[in-house]
């Protein structure tokens, strides 16, 4: 244990001071040099640190800490990635924008939230759960996943929330089928029968769904025009935010033309 921890807080003074000698860690963290020098071979064997340029007696730390504070930090950069977009979606239509992320198999969560100035509106708190087959941003990234997941939510059963919603396994295959085919999910009061909404999923490099956006709005002004419409809108924002996730990912990976 005493020796992991010694690597961790080596990586972190490296981190702090880079380029750093071994005679400067020992005498920053108070450790042998000996104990500073195994942690240092432990260090650059498991890839998170490398010796600066040609001066083979100071260190620095490589892209690995990079990349795993991206995974760490992955919703954040999500939502940094998606807010404008959703803001020019917001602008042009004057409607809810929403920014979800699936959480486990059953619920997405909602993580941003962009306001219409309208005062007829729909409010759903930050953090709240929406069921996947029940609401528009659950439906998008159920249908931009593997069939077989869709297959275990399915079996897991539909519990009914309003009168609209889908609780027949084959009626939900459809209505995933026509969602892959538009591009965007639809909601018509099926988790709350005073809100609507279309909805498309974001997608990472590997065309795997990581979030969806969402427009939303009272029922009563969700028409047949504007359904489509929006829904058109939305799948546009969401291919962006898809397209700029994986500029982001391409340019951490250090691939990007």
């Amino acid at each position: 244990m005493q020796s992991v921890l010694n690597a961790l807080r080596v990586l972190e003074e490296v981190a702090a001071r880079q380029p750093i000698g071994v005679a400067d860690l020992a005498r920053a963290l108070e450790m042998p040099k000996s104990s500073v020098q195994r942690a240092l071979v432990t260090l650059r064997t498991a890839g998170w640190i490398r010796q600066a340029g040609e001066e083979s007696s100071r260190w620095v730390v490589t892209t690995k800490a990079l990349h795993v504070g991206r995974r760490a930090t992955g919703e954040l950069s999500l939502r940094d990635t998606a807010v404008p977009f959703m803001e020019a979606l917001r602008r042009r239509i004057d409607e809810t924008i929403h920014l979800t992320v699936p959480e486990g198999s059953d619920r997405m969560v909602l993580i941003e939230r962009l306001e219409t100035s309208k005062s007829v509106r729909t409010f759903m708190q930050l953090g709240m759960n929406l069921p996947v087959h029940a609401s528009a941003n659950g439906k998008a990234v159920l249908a931009a996943g593997p069939e077989e997941a869709a297959e275990r939510y399915i079996a897991e059963g539909l519990p009914r929330f309003t009168g609209t919603t889908i609780v027949d396994a084959d009626l939900l295959r459809a209505e995933l089928t026509a969602t892959r085919l538009r591009g965007y999910a639809v909601n018509g009061g099926e988790w709350r029968s005073d809100v609507s909404a279309v909805a498309a999923a974001v997608t990472a490099e590997d065309g795997l769904p990581v979030a969806s956006i969402s427009v939303n709005m009272p029922t009563s002004r969700m028409t047949e025009e504007l359904r489509a419409s929006y829904g058109v809108l939305v799948r546009d924002a969401a291919r962006q935010v898809s397209d700029a996730l994986g500029a982001v990912e391409r340019q951490g990976d250090g691939t990007a033309g």
